[in-house]
């Protein structure tokens, strides 16, 4: 198994949208969840390769140049949110109006506007989003995507020398994942939420 990261791009977008959709569910697939399975990547992956403000890595297999995982953010959240409000969620309020049939699961990413809690903000200005294929995850791919994100997030000079990252509360390994890395809870944000300083990176 041969593996490189490298900066995410645009036309990455697909992969990250099909990552997004199979880990979606706490970190399984979601399709049995969805209707329409591109909507969790259009909402949590996708808006990365697209808008200002952005930043993205990719874990690719060399010898099948497939996109397994990928690691993308925002280095100011709240302008972050601001773009995604103008140039983002107009476009999916149209292509998927609430009157569509849907399930549960597009419904609530559609609804939710994920603005982020103010405790986050001011813990860190940048988040992220982390996914890898199941077949890569467990050996050490994912802390050295954050460790490259880390490095360029440290050169940017971004607000609280640190990062963000919201969980789903049932994904266990998750948070076990990040807890080892030196991430902790974020003091006054709801449950899920996890910060790490950059100089307390293990």
């Amino acid at each position: 198994m041969s593996v490189t990261i490298r900066k995410a791009t645009e036309s990455d977008a697909p992969a990250l949208s099909r990552i997004c959709l199979l880990t979606a569910d706490a970190g399984a697939s979601a399709e049995h969840l969805h209707d329409f399975g591109e909507l969790p990547g259009l909402v949590y992956a996708v808006p990365y390769v697209k808008l200002s403000t952005t930043w993205g890595f990719v874990l690719v297999e060399e010898s099948s140049d497939q996109v397994v995982g990928y690691i993308v953010g925002s280095k100011d959240t709240r302008v972050y949110e601001r773009k995604v409000a103008e140039h983002w969620w107009p476009a999916l309020a149209v292509k998927y109006p609430p009157l569509l049939a849907m399930k549960p699961a597009d419904k609530n990413l559609l609804r939710n506007m994920h603005t982020a809690p103010d405790a986050n903000v001011a813990f860190a200005g940048a988040h992220l989003h982390i996914n890898i294929m199941e077949e890569y995850q467990g050996k050490g791919w994912g802390r050295k995507l954050i460790a490259i994100a880390i490095e360029y997030l440290k050169m940017e000079g971004v607000q609280g020398d640190g990062i963000w990252v919201g969980l789903d509360p049932r994904n266990e390994k998750a948070r076990k994942f990040y807890e080892r890395l030196g991430f902790a809870v974020i003091e006054g944000a709801p449950y899920g939420n996890m910060g790490l300083k950059f100089d307390d990176f293990k």
